[in-house]
């Protein structure tokens, strides 16, 4: 079996400096690593990283806690972009990933528990925030590294990365307003939810101020899928007044308003107009293509990564508690259309 030695002795280096490259420590020049990887490669050796671990008392792996079962996670794809850029940075930087995920909050909780007090994870990434979140409360309480894609609503001391939501629904309503709307309904996401909570308040600001009328029965709320959307239209449309507009809480769910209103016999945006949320890469292909707010989904993942890593390899610097990534609208076919008087 190759080892350290066999490798320091091929390179021409000390066998730490074997220990140091294998670490990805900041001292060993590029081209020393270089070398040594190359040598390592071609000896085909593997660091025993659990043995490694047992040293350092560190693990070089992140859990990733996914917000509800994989299999509903998983059509949404956001998710699947937000991790693309957790792992363009934690790849590089030597880390693993470990994705879990629970059927409840309690599951959840003993869940990350393992992960946490059996020092199997160096860190826990998690993607989204409810209101009084208990996995947030017990990690903040135990000063474990932690950052939260989302936004906290209490006293939880923990690193986050997010949008400022509020802003993004209230720049998407006022979109429709300046295309001449008036009756514009709201198709959102599960009221313990932050990020619901936050577009919904966009959305409400944005009505106020154009003094137009919030009617309670224009707003639905149901899960982040497409199924969701789809049952939204059918108790939308069945309405005796209906809304002109919608402004609605994620894409994938946009794609159930359009099927459902394909279904019914309506068009967008000749009888409905929309505006979404996350702008992926379906949207544009849609038919028609959808008006979203981009809210970075890829630098939101990456900056996550970026800050926890920096948060494990560094506990003692000072960081700043919350970070904001820039959205911006996209306007597409699917909220274009002249209101006819």
């Amino acid at each position: 079996m190759v080892t350290i030695k066999d490798i320091a002795r091929a390179a021409g280096v000390s066998p730490s400096t074997v220990s140091r490259v294998i670490s990805n420590h900041s001292r060993i020049s590029a081209k020393t690593s270089s070398k040594v990887k190359k040598i390592m490669e071609e000896m085909g050796y593997h660091p025993n990283m659990m043995a490694k671990s047992l040293v350092s008392k560190t693990t070089k792996t992140l859990a990733i806690m996914l917000p509800r079962p994989a299999e509903e996670l998983f059509q949404d794809f956001f998710f699947g972009e937000l991790l693309r850029g957790i792992l363009t940075q934690s790849t590089p930087a030597g880390y693993d990933m470990l994705l879990t995920a629970a059927t409840s909050p309690f599951d959840e909780k003993e869940t990350v528990s393992r992960l946490v007090f059996g020092r199997r994870v160096d860190g826990v990434i998690l993607l989204s925030a409810r209101v009084d979140d208990p996995l947030i409360t017990m990690l903040s309480e135990q000063q474990f590294p932690t950052v939260l894609i989302g936004r906290t609503d209490g006293s939880a001391r923990i690193l986050s990365v997010d949008n400022d939501n509020e802003q993004a629904a209230y720049d998407a309503t006022r979109h429709l307003i300046l295309q001449g709307h008036e009756r514009i309904g709201f198709v959102s996401g599960p009221p313990n939810l932050t990020v619901a909570l936050d577009r919904m308040a966009g959305y409400r600001r944005a009505m106020q101020e154009a003094n137009l009328t919030v009617r309670a029965d224009w707003i639905v709320e149901g899960e982040y899928l497409q199924n969701g959307g789809y049952r939204a239209m059918t108790f939308l449309m069945s309405l005796h007044e209906r809304p002109s507009a919608l402004v609605v809480i994620d894409d994938a769910v946009a794609f159930g308003v359009l099927h459902g209103l394909t279904e019914l016999g309506y068009k967008v945006p000749d009888d409905l107009c929309i505006v979404s949320f996350n702008n992926i890469a379906l949207s544009e292909l849609a038919s028609p293509p959808i008006s979203s707010i981009d809210v970075g989904t890829y630098q939101l993942g990456y900056t996550a990564s970026q800050m926890l890593i920096r948060l494990i390899q560094d506990p003692d610097s000072i960081y700043q508690q919350r970070i904001i990534i820039p959205h911006r609208l996209i306007v597409r076919e699917s909220s274009l259309f002249s209101l006819r008087i």
